[in-house]
């Protein structure tokens, strides 16, 4: 495991801490290769029920290590370029080429992704935050998109991501001037979930709640959700008649029940399932 990334599990909560604090937790190759094994790690263990991402040190994440950028300025963009072919040689389940993966690999996630956000989330570190599920932000952070400085557009799944939290002129506005704004005015806006003056502490709180609930209505809830404004109604409905009528009368849906009745905390059974983090044949 790289030093770029700690990573702890308690009680079915990880606990996944970007670990470059003299740097703001800015994103260098070492660190993409951490979030990106990890998020694939955390997938394929059926005994985690919640992740926290978080930035060790005063800040989320300053985005992409500004020492990357000549890099970036000199490499091939020709379609058939060696490093575009290798971008999108092994997409994700939901067509995330591998920069992509970095925030959406957890959307794909089958359990609850809650980012605490503190100090700066710039860039890359603002798409890794757009790719959890809940955000807790503090009222004093800074959030931007950082790319137009750049000349560049926002392309770590951040767009997507924002599509259903934010109004299309308000995410323009953002995006177009580069504007920096505090974690008051981005929850107002919906980017953050909820203010926190304590984001870090919140986000394990929730994520422990969420672990002591049925894992597997959980993961449910999850993708019934994710999907509902990707579908027509019908599929919708049909999908939601779907997932309920699968929980139905299982173990764990019958101890949610019991637990309850006698008062006592529930003891569930973890997913005997996992489906694959990538879409048939990605060796990523």
């Amino acid at each position: 495991m790289s030093d770029r990334l700690r990573v702890g599990v308690d009680g079915g909560v990880a606990h996944v801490r970007l670990n470059r604090p003299e740097k703001k937790n800015s994103l260098d190759a070492e660190m993409f290769d951490a979030i990106l094994n990890t998020a694939k790690s955390l997938k394929n263990d059926p005994s985690v029920r919640a992740v926290v991402l978080s930035g060790e040190g005063d800040s989320f994440s300053a985005g992409l290590d500004v020492s990357s950028l000549g890099e970036m300025a000199t490499c091939d963009l020709n379609p058939e370029s060696d490093s575009i072919k290798e971008a999108t040689a092994h997409l994700s389940r939901d067509g995330a080429n591998r920069a992509q993966q970095l925030a959406w690999l957890w959307q794909e996630l089958p359990v609850p992704v809650i980012a605490a956000v503190q100090g700066v989330a710039y860039g890359g570190g603002l798409h890794i935050a757009l790719g959890a599920d809940i955000r807790f932000v503090a009222p004093d952070a800074r959030l931007a998109f950082v790319e137009i400085t750049w000349g560049l557009v926002p392309d770590l799944s951040g767009t997507q991501a924002l599509r259903r939290l934010v109004p299309l002129d308000v995410i323009k506005k953002l995006i177009f001037s580069g504007e920096v704004i505090d974690g008051e005015k981005a929850v107002a806006l919906g980017l953050g979930t909820e203010l926190s003056r304590q984001p870090i502490q919140d986000a394990l709180e929730l994520a422990r709640v969420i672990a002591g609930r049925s894992p597997g209505a959980i993961r449910a809830a999850k993708e019934l959700l994710n999907s509902s404004g990707l579908v027509d109604l019908a599929q919708g409905l049909s999908n939601e008649m779907t997932a309920s009528a699968g929980l139905m009368g299982g173990a764990n849906q019958i101890e949610s029940v019991v637990a309850k009745l006698q008062k006592r905390p529930p003891i569930f059974e973890d997913p005997t399932t996992i489906e694959t983090l990538t879409s048939e044949g990605d060796a990523s």
